[in-house]
């Protein structure tokens, strides 16, 4: 074999191996795309998407989506051409994999997140529907989390409402950790606690605290929780994480118990996380989003004020609006049900 046969042979070789490791080799990054819309007024074969129960509901009309983003999973890896397709295809992009996912997570830790971000939006949801509906919402102390091993593990749950504390009623999360306070490591203590609607008692034993005071602790963080007469649940009939569908449930809740159609027989669609008070928050992957909405049909798409600037370059034939809070969508969803409405509402 001649040296210039030798010579091509090599090149050649060398050209697989780039071309192998192009395809083989990851790269940090994740695609970002366009994802599915669903109606959260629909059902899933014939159950609703949104459950009411022990309040009165009404007949709603038209399509009131969530949209959510494509996005690579966690335990998923991309290719350079992957990652190349997806820069250049539009409505889609690359994106540093750092900017979604935390750098030493578990896929599996990140779909628990996902999935404990999705579980408060929709309980933030429900007291955000029923205050604007005008139906009571009670503020509680509840617990937020348990340390794992701690005291209070297996005992107290996240969720539990907290009535009284040793049989003091405790208003707010100040009271809990006072009464707390009054007591020495070793102590039992006594929580009266509402769980699944259901009250109870449970008794833990207090354990010393590692700072210099040596407070008594239980092992469990206490926050702001909410009681309220109607029991409302969720099926979306797949698996979808993340906050920011809470707008959208917020508006679907107070559809389904407030008299008259919110939406008129229209298709809605829209994105934005929000607060038991009605605020809504931004949310990522706006302009995936909107593209995604207008596939499926949607005429208006609801905007998180925050997000507006972030719509440069966006062409679409929705009617875009700005929203703060769940009143807003509220009062521009009843507007455009009116002559000149579109013309009344906040844009972006």
């Amino acid at each position: 074999m001649t040296r210039q046969t030798w010579t091509a042979f090599a090149s050649a070789l060398v050209f697989v191996i780039f071309a192998v490791l192009l395809v083989v080799v990851p790269v940090p990054f994740i695609t970002w795309g366009p994802g599915d819309a669903r109606d959260t007024l629909g059902t899933v074969g014939s159950e609703p998407i949104i459950k009411v129960q022990g309040i009165q509901t009404y007949p709603t009309s038209g399509e009131l989506d969530l949209t959510v983003v494509s996005v690579t999973p966690a335990g998923a890896r991309l290719s350079l051409p992957q990652a190349l397709v997806a820069y250049w295809l539009p409505h889609r992009d690359a994106l540093p994999r750092e900017a979604v996912y935390v750098r030493g997570k578990s896929a599996e830790e990140v779909q628990a997140e996902d999935a404990d971000l999705m579980e408060t939006a929709q309980d933030d949801s429900v007291v955000a529907a029923l205050r604007a509906a005008g139906q009571p919402v009670t503020e509680m102390p509840a617990v937020y989390s348990v340390t794992v091993g701690g005291p209070a593990h297996r005992l107290l749950l996240p969720g539990d409402l907290v009535t009284s504390v040793d049989g003091v009623p405790t208003s707010d999360a100040e009271a809990v950790s006072a009464q707390i306070r009054t007591h020495k490591p070793g102590d039992e203590i006594s929580f009266r606690v509402i769980r699944q609607r259901v009250p109870t008692t449970v008794k833990v034993k207090a354990a010393q605290a590692s700072t210099a005071d040596a407070a008594p602790v239980v092992g469990a963080t206490i926050g702001e929780g909410y009681q309220y007469g109607p029991q409302i649940s969720f099926d979306l009939g797949q698996e979808i994480g993340g906050p920011s569908a809470g707008l959208v449930f917020a508006l679907a809740i107070y559809d389904k118990i407030t008299d008259g159609a919110l939406l008129a027989g229209g298709h809605v669609a829209g994105t934005g996380s929000i607060t038991p008070d009605g605020e809504v928050g931004p949310i990522g992957g706006i302009q995936e989003k909107i593209a995604g909405a207008e596939d499926a049909g949607a005429q208006v798409f609801l905007v998180p004020a925050p997000n507006c600037g972030d719509l440069a370059g966006v062409q679409t034939d929705m009617t875009l609006v700005k929203v703060a809070t769940l009143a807003d969508a509220i009062s521009a969803l009843q507007a455009l049900d009116t002559p000149g409405g579109a013309d009344r509402v906040p844009h972006c």
